[in-house]
């Protein structure tokens, strides 16, 4: 008996560390927070370990809950995994997927596309969250991360290509009508940027000179986090800016922004999907991952 009070305690702890809310582990696993609550503590007590840290508005995992959430995850997973492969579900995409994508690119490429694979597959349940720092999926309890760029290698991580886009210089007709159009690289440092903002520090552009590819420091003018929000930035008329060709092709096509510099701002950048490595591929983040790349191949992504 006790080990199954154990193992009902080790789920609830899981539902909490995700959810990082007894209230909403409660509202999930249908108890009372005061069930989770007390849960947890049998838990800590026997492990010898406090697991949270608790304020009157939030919970959040100690140094000790971090490397247990960590394991008891993958466990979990684990034994999910095993029971699918036994019933008639093997195949078939079910159950809650946790996805994490950029924010500009996810609500105009990405959402669409997902918001069809749920239509298409009713018992399958989307968490999507939107980020543009980069993440461990296996530490931020994250089924499939979408990211662009270049990718640092890790052991307990799986990527895989969806797509290529070129990185593309624009901006507004009205701004370039003022301020006059950029010929050379040299000239930029003339003109306001609009960059990107991430942990404290301005984004490098990608161009490509002599053959070989570059970051640049352009002058940030401008530093915006938002990917949607520096395109928006564009078209009022603030500067030259730098985005994939995906958030900025219905603009380019309607005038309302111009490209400029196309011989050096022909960088492609990669999009990956990355998972954390398992034994078994569930069917769920299979489905997904597949219908992405074969979008990708056919330009969907582009």
């Amino acid at each position: 008996m006790a080990q199954v009070d154990s193992f009902s305690g080790i789920v609830i702890f899981v539902t909490a560390a995700r959810s990082r809310s007894f209230t909403d582990a409660a509202e999930q696993l249908g108890l009372t927070k005061s069930a989770v609550g007390k849960a947890i503590a049998k838990l800590e007590e026997r492990l010898g370990a406090q697991l949270f840290h608790r304020t009157t508005r939030s919970i959040s995992l100690t140094a000790d809950g971090e490397a247990y959430f960590a394991a008891c995850a993958s466990a979990l997973d684990e034994i999910s995994t095993a029971e699918t492969a036994l019933g008639p579900e093997l195949h078939r995409p079910v159950g809650r997927l946790r996805i994490d994508m950029p924010a500009a690119f996810g609500r105009r490429i990405l959402v669409p596309i997902l918001l069809d694979i749920a239509r298409k597959n009713p018992d399958l349940q989307f968490t999507m969250t939107f980020s543009d720092h980069l993440i461990d999926p296996i530490e931020e309890g994250v089924d499939l991360v979408v990211r662009f760029g270049e990718l640092q290698s890790s052991s307990g991580l799986v990527a895989r290509r969806l797509s290529r886009q070129r990185m593309v210089i624009a901006a507004s007709p009205a701004y370039l009508g003022q301020h006059g159009t950029p010929n050379r690289l040299e000239d930029i440092e003339a003109h306001s940027c609009i960059v990107g903002y991430r942990r404290g520090q301005p984004l490098s552009w990608r161009v490509h000179v002599n053959g070989e590819g570059k970051r640049i420091s352009p002058p940030g003018t401008h530093q915006i986090s938002d990917g949607d929000s520096i395109v928006e930035a564009a078209l009022a008329g603030l500067g030259l800016c730098q985005m994939p060709m995906s958030l900025l092709r219905p603009h380019l096509e309607s005038g309302a922004l111009r490209s400029v510099l196309d011989d050096i701002s022909s960088e492609l950048i990669d999009v990956h999907a990355v998972w954390p490595k398992v034994a078994h591929l569930r069917p769920k983040v299979r489905h997904v991952v597949d219908t992405l790349v074969e979008l990708g191949e056919q330009g969907r992504l582009d």
